[in-house]
């Protein structure tokens, strides 16, 4: 989920303009896949078998929208859209390159002109719960169940555990998860290493060496509140889930009633309210994540909280002596559940199918090359971001940061933080927790005070009927 333009549309604002569609079309929620059990693609199909499993028309036109943000899009130009090509060399390719997504489609969601196969990330994503309850996402259901290429079994075999279920709404996957993401506090293990300076186990620890890092004349930690504020409430829930295990985290996406207020949230919120008071500069809430991202490539910047795509993100603005390495949260209390190295790790970046695409065979075809052994050790090899198919980066020679990474996954075990699945469900909630961050990290409200706050917004969610609900067990 890497940061873009700071574009936010609320679920209403993007419910508005599907919902012009849908009063215009009729309801969309009960016509969109048909009345089989199977969905029923859109556009036209050909015919199938075990090659060619959602029939795609050899001739047929493929649009695909790719956000351009860390990942950059070389992965699709140079490696799954040449794939396809290989498959279909009929077929021309629209390629579609953009850091606004939802600015860039949802006129055209409202209208009934969609690609047919979008990454829907970045802060101007849509809200995939909004778009799958008025029936624009295709069920995903047979991707996972088509044979896998080049291998035996079905797609779903060759995948990491846990991918088909991220990419759950209500109880079926209308998301493809496709990068296995490490997040924690990235650093220079360069410079590090120079000045003697090792990363904390314990807040305690982690108070003591900002301290060294200010006193050396560097911002001992940032983050990009203009637009990337949902680094830091990461960081909040990584603590959180640390204090109180991950029924923590499974508790916020399920809108329990009191979980924001609860001791290990209040705890995180503290310790973290704590570093922003002492070691924040106001002037980063102003700033991009690209800006806060190049001053630490220029030394400038101790700790940046974020994800394992961010060493891609920066290639061009990394100087070479400059080495990406991360750092597990520190515990923040001596009887955390979770021990120190355990960090938050899962499926991330979401590609969809909309349901009524001119060819969304073909958009099922291209996930199903993107999840190929080639696709997925192709994008590897282009963004450095290991992706959810099993042994598909063995034997590369990974980066500083992805190794990094490696390590760390390495070194949790079983010690694993789950994913926070409210930002696909809820993106109403969502913006309003970032705003409640950056007004914690930058003093302008108590710990007390933002617990309470972000549990009368998850309170006022849950309580709106027009949101469809959703329910995570694991």
């Amino acid at each position: 989920m890497s940061a873009a333009l700071p574009q936010n549309p609320s679920r209403r604002s993007v419910l508005k303009g599907i919902g012009m569609a849908a009063l215009a079309a009729g309801p969309l929620s009960a016509c969109a896949f048909g009345s089989s059990d199977q969905p029923s693609t859109g556009g036209s199909t050909g015919e199938k078998s075990n090659t060619n499993p959602f029939g795609v028309v050899a001739n047929a036109p493929l649009e695909i929208v790719i956000f351009k943000g860390g990942l950059g899009d070389a992965y699709a130009t140079d490696v799954h859209e040449p794939l396809y090509k290989k498959a279909f060399p009929q077929a021309e390719i629209k390629h579609v390159p953009t850091q606004q997504i939802a600015q860039t489609l949802q006129p055209r969601f409202a209208g009934g002109n969609v690609p047919d196969m979008i990454s829907n990330a970045g802060s101007d994503m849509m809200d995939n719960g909004a778009l799958q309850s008025e029936g624009q996402l295709l069920d995903l259901s047979p991707l996972f169940a088509a044979p896998a290429i080049g291998g035996t079994g079905t797609v779903r075999d060759t995948l990491l555990p846990g991918v088909v279920e991220a990419g759950l709404i209500g109880d079926k996957p209308y998301l493809l998860k496709y990068i296995y993401t490490v997040y924690g506090l990235w650093y220079d293990s360069a410079l590090f290493k120079a000045k003697g300076w090792e990363p904390a186990k314990d807040f305690a620890e982690f108070d003591a060496l900002l301290g060294k890092i200010k006193a050396a004349g560097l911002q001992p930690y940032a983050y990009a509140g203009k637009n990337a504020s949902y680094y830091q409430y990461w960081m909040i829930a990584i603590s959180a889930a640390q204090i109180g295990g991950n029924q923590v985290l499974i508790d916020m996406d399920n809108l329990k009633e009191g979980v924001w207020t609860s001791d290990p949230v209040r705890k995180a919120a503290e310790a973290w309210a704590s570093i922003g008071k002492k070691y924040l500069d106001p002037a980063n809430e102003g700033l991009t994540h690209t800006e806060v991202q190049t001053a630490q490539n220029q030394g400038k910047i101790g700790f940046y909280p974020s994800g394992s795509w961010l060493e891609n993100e920066q290639k061009e603005q990394t100087p070479a002596a400059f080495q990406y390495a991360l750092a597990p949260t520190p515990s923040v209390t001596s009887s955390d559940k979770l021990p120190f190295g355990a960090v938050r790790a899962a499926a991330g970046e979401s590609y969809i199918v909309p349901s009524k695409a001119k060819n969304s065979a073909g958009g099922l075809e291209y996930l199903r090359i993107m999840l190929s052994k080639d696709g997925a050790r192709g994008f590897t090899e282009k963004t450095g971001n290991i992706t959810v198919v099993k042994g598909a980066a063995d034997g590369l020679k990974l980066s500083p940061g992805a190794q990094s990474s490696n390590d760390a996954l390495n070194k949790a075990g079983d010690n694993i933080i789950t994913y926070n699945l409210f930002e696909d469900w809820y993106k109403e909630f969502e913006t309003e927790l970032r705003s409640k961050t950056n007004a914690l990290m930058f003093g302008r409200i108590t710990a007390d005070q933002f617990c309470k706050d972000v549990q009368a917004k998850a309170d006022a969610v849950k309580a709106d009927s027009s949101i469809t609900k959703q329910n995570r067990t694991s």
